[in-house]
């Protein structure tokens, strides 16, 4: 297979699981307490940033967000800008630690606490409200170790993918 052709192949099979598994989280997994979120779908954007670099990585990033919110009927509403906050501000995250060459598991941390940062940020910019800053440190204490945990199973997956 042309390395072209194997590359879209890769980077279209990364899109449709990070949606599958933004999609999973949102209808049978939900929220815990103050909105925190395991954020399954962003094992997919450390694997490709990994795999295929910054720019695949923001494509599955947009991707994850644009097709996710279009099937849940969600496309251009709140929801869909307090989402492309959190991964515009934690696809920054990732560019700066894999830059930096971190390890899977800080770069894992750092974009979830940035994800979380960036959704506040919109929620008061959208809604008029700063006072949200107040939730910021249970989101952060969230997102420690959820930025763990799927660190943990980026870090793992990558160890197993042979390109």
């Amino acid at each position: 297979m042309r390395t072209d052709t194997k590359r879209f192949v890769y980077l279209a099979l990364l899109s449709a699981m990070a949606i599958i598994l933004s999609m999973i989280e949102s209808t049978y997994i939900g929220s815990f307490a103050y909105g925190i979120r395991v954020g399954l779908a962003n094992i997919m954007a450390l694997i490709t940033v990994r795999l295929l670099g910054i720019r695949a990585m923001w494509v599955v990033n947009m991707m994850r967000v644009f097709v996710g919110m279009m099937l849940r009927g969600l496309i251009f509403g709140s929801t869909f800008w307090i989402s492309m906050g959190g991964v515009f501000l934690s696809s920054v995250s990732l560019i700066l630690t894999t830059r930096a060459h971190s390890s899977v598991v800080f770069s894992s941390v750092i974009s979830a606490v940035c994800h979380s940062v960036g959704q506040v940020i919109v929620v008061a910019l959208f809604y008029h409200q700063p006072a949200i800053a107040a939730i910021l440190p249970y989101l952060l204490l969230g997102s420690v170790p959820m930025g763990i945990l799927t660190g943990i199973v980026a870090e793992r997956a990558l160890k197993r993918i042979r390109l």
